[in-house]
């Protein structure tokens, strides 16, 4: 299908952190998936992504992390951007830049948001919904996080990533991003795992309490594993729960970054100066976690 590309201003589309505050495995399917479920919030520092009208269909790297990303035709933008024209027959390119700001491989989504960032650009300039049943098994068939990533609101991930359940009340909460320099594999993570599998979580209203007093019944099913593979994410963890006015510690996704729960921007910001004096070779981050 031939498309007018209308827009002349290039696109620019935020890919947030994906947060998992916390991460339980609850299954394994026959064909291998595993079965979670997560509450997944969103923060305020993220990779973006550029989007301009193209004959041919490209991805350059920019940003901090830039270059530690692979060849950009083995980037999952790559395929977002090739599945979404086939699936819609669309024979216009694209350029797309990606600036990089976040960690590689560091459990923060980073690919994902990436990816989902690029097919909401994407679908602004082939005039594509974005929300349809089509795109969303898209994104699905590319990742179990991209979904998610997608829809970009907090909810509750269960499944292999494909049944969601809005927060409401879930409030913003400033946090802090700590990653040690590592990257960790998600399918090693995984198969490193052992013993039974957890159940889910009835989350319920956070009224009255603060969300890490709700969290705090709840765990990562993955932080063991991760740590026997890359033990400096025990460091990281002590090193935030060590923290003045810290209220919860915890890796998110299958590592190796993790995160820090504060009352307020003040404390935060003492806990990232701290530790940026402390580890200056990790990457640490103020942040906030929206609704």
């Amino acid at each position: 299908m031939a498309v007018e590309q209308t827009p002349i201003t290039p696109i620019h589309e935020f890919a947030p952190a994906k947060v998992n505050l916390y991460l339980h495995v609850t299954g394994k399917r026959e064909d291998g998936y595993h079965l979670l479920d997560s509450l997944v919030m969103f923060a305020d520092v993220g990779d973006r992504i550029t989007i301009e009208p193209s004959d041919t269909l490209t991805l350059d790297h920019a940003g901090l992390f830039g270059n530690a990303l692979p060849d950009p035709s083995e980037n999952l933008i790559m395929r977002a951007a090739m599945v979404l024209q086939d699936a819609h027959d669309i024979d216009a390119g694209a350029r797309i830049t990606l600036t990089k700001n976040l960690p590689v491989a560091s459990g923060i989504g980073g690919g994902s948001a990436d990816a989902a960032a690029a097919l909401r650009g994407l679908c602004r300039l082939w005039d594509i919904d974005s929300t349809s049943d089509i795109v969303m098994n898209l994104a699905l068939s590319l990742g179990a996080d991209v979904p998610v990533c997608l829809r970009g609101r907090s909810t509750i991930m269960r499944g292999i990533g494909e049944n969601f359940t809005d927060i409401e009340d879930g409030p913003s909460t400033h946090a802090m991003l700590v990653n040690p320099g590592v990257g960790v594999s998600t399918p090693t993570v995984f198969k490193t795992r052992s013993g039974d599998f957890s159940t889910g979580v009835d989350w319920g209203a956070c009224q009255g309490v603060t969300l890490a007093e709700r969290l705090r019944p709840t765990r990562n099913d993955l932080e063991r594993p991760a740590i026997t593979l890359s033990p400096v994410i025990k460091d990281v963890l002590n090193a935030l729960a060590g923290l003045e006015g810290v209220q919860l510690a915890r890796m998110s996704g299958s590592g190796a970054t993790c995160f820090g729960l504060f009352p307020n921007a003040e404390a935060t910001q003492a806990g990232v100066t701290r530790l940026k004096s402390d580890h200056p070779d990790w990457w640490t981050t103020a942040t906030v976690f929206g609704p």
